[in-house]
């Protein structure tokens, strides 16, 4: 009897075995020379420029100081970090000897062109929502509009066995459905196109979802806020911390400009997400998100933010008080940031003067967001277009910047305290230049 089921057990391994083989076995596909591809017209080729920004491909793929799409940015993750591929049309290093086909193997499945399965930090588990079209699209730009780079891709730092590629089809069978977006038909246009452009091509999702043990999105906890590169992606449900709740008319100006009135501006890791990137859209794709992000966070036609409860106690608690100096954090707040910050009115409130109380940067449980900022500022590549704040980290320490971020939470917010802000600040300044 024991001999009988152990025999069936090994049996049930071998077919187990075998059946996951099969399932991830993709064979290579044959190469084609720069001369045997297909003939690309300006439209296209300006469609793929586009959704490139849009998926800020450049950013993954560009090296600090390195050549545009050559590869080699650190992905950093908790098992190891992962260097981007090479994705100039070098046909040594890069994709150059890649059909179209070979492109969309890779957008839709995570396979390459020799058929091996790719990490997942590249998203193919959002670019496989895309249609064919917008990815021959994508072929075409990298193909006729980005110089080939000689440039190999630096091997990975993940550990044996996760280094071992066919094993992601098994991260791909638990956490990957495989095909293209799939409009709700109880839903509009705008409200479709919105969700097709923010679950495929700029994958939202994969900074602003917590992910599980295995580095897979949660699917219970979408766009529930997640921190990434040390900065925090807030969540953009109805537990979004900002003080004025998000409009579609915020998103769309906030992924236009950099930057909305009453919500701050991007800085950090969303910066080049919008600067050079999901800005590029048109302004209908650009008014779909809005549509399509306001419905993720509930937001609803209430009250005029002007007539919002934390904005008009924010701007009370920042008037100028004849004890105004007489705390460290109000005296460096005083001296450093009212110049600009100090709002007499709702009405005072724009993009070049933020009021810091209702921005989610104040209203977070991780401080990293603000601290990051007071330290290296908002340069003209982030931000609002025009419009930067300067750096604090050589003018003021720890405790200085510390000072400023209690104060600012106690006065602008009604939230508990931060614990032991010097130490995040300390922690913050070493990983300059990270972001």
């Amino acid at each position: 009897m024991l001999k009988r089921t152990l025999a069936t057990l090994v049996i049930l391994a071998v077919v187990v075995i075998g059946a996951f083989a099969v399932y991830a076995w993709h064979g290579e596909l044959a190469p084609m020379a720069a001369s045997e591809r297909p003939d690309f017209d300006a439209a296209t080729v300006e469609q793929g420029r586009v959704l490139a920004a849009a998926g800020y491909c450049a950013t993954c793929h560009t090296a600090q100081g390195g050549e545009p799409y050559a590869g080699n940015y650190p992905v950093v993750s908790d098992f190891g970090t992962i260097y981007a591929s090479n994705i100039t049309p070098d046909p040594d290093t890069g994709i150059g000897d890649w059909s179209p086909e070979a492109f969309r193997r890779a957008m839709h499945e995570g396979v390459d062109r020799q058929g091996r399965h790719l990490f997942p930090a590249f998203p193919y588990d959002h670019f496989t929502k895309l249609s064919n079209q917008d990815v021959d699209a994508l072929y075409a730009y990298l193909m006729s509009e980005v110089e080939p780079v000689k440039q190999e891709t630096r091997a990975s730092t993940l550990p044996f066995p996760l280094n071992q590629r066919f094993l992601q089809a098994g991260w791909k069978l638990l956490f990957v459905d495989v095909g293209r977006y799939q409009p709700d038909p109880d839903k509009s246009d705008a409200w479709n196109r919105g969700a097709y452009l923010a679950e495929g091509i700029s994958h939202c999702g994969a900074c602003h979802t917590p992910r599980n043990a295995l580095g897979a999105e949660k699917g219970g906890e979408r766009y529930a806020g997640a921190t990434i590169d040390r900065w925090v992606a807030p969540a953009l449900t109805a537990d979004n911390p900002s003080g004025v709740p998000w409009s579609a008319a915020a998103f769309t100006t906030y992924l236009k400009l950099g930057a909305d009135r009453y919500h701050g501006v991007a800085a950090g890791p969303m910066g080049p997400v919008v600067h050079g990137g999901v800005a590029e859209l048109s302004d209908d794709d650009l008014t779909a998100l809005g549509v399509y992000l306001a419905d993720v966070t509930g937001a609803t036609d209430g009250e005029a933010p002007a007539d919002n409860a934390a904005l008009t106690a924010s701007i009370a608690a920042g008037k100028p008080r004849r004890d105004w100096r007489r705390e460290q954090g109000e005296r460096l707040y005083a001296s450093a940031c009212a110049a600009c910050h100090y709002n007499a009115t709702p009405e005072g409130v724009t993009v070049t003067r933020p009021d810091l109380g209702i921005n989610s940067a104040t209203r977070l449980d991780d401080p990293a967001n603000l601290i990051h900022v007071m330290l290296d500022g908002v340069p003209a590549s982030e931000g609002s277009h025009g419009v930067v704040m300067p750096a604090f980290r050589s003018a003021l320490n720890d405790d200085q910047i510390a000072a400023i971020a209690a104060y600012l939470r106690a006065t602008r917010t009604d939230l508990p305290p931060w614990p032991d802000l010097p130490a995040r600040v300390s922690e913050l300044r070493a990983h300059v230049g990270t972001h």
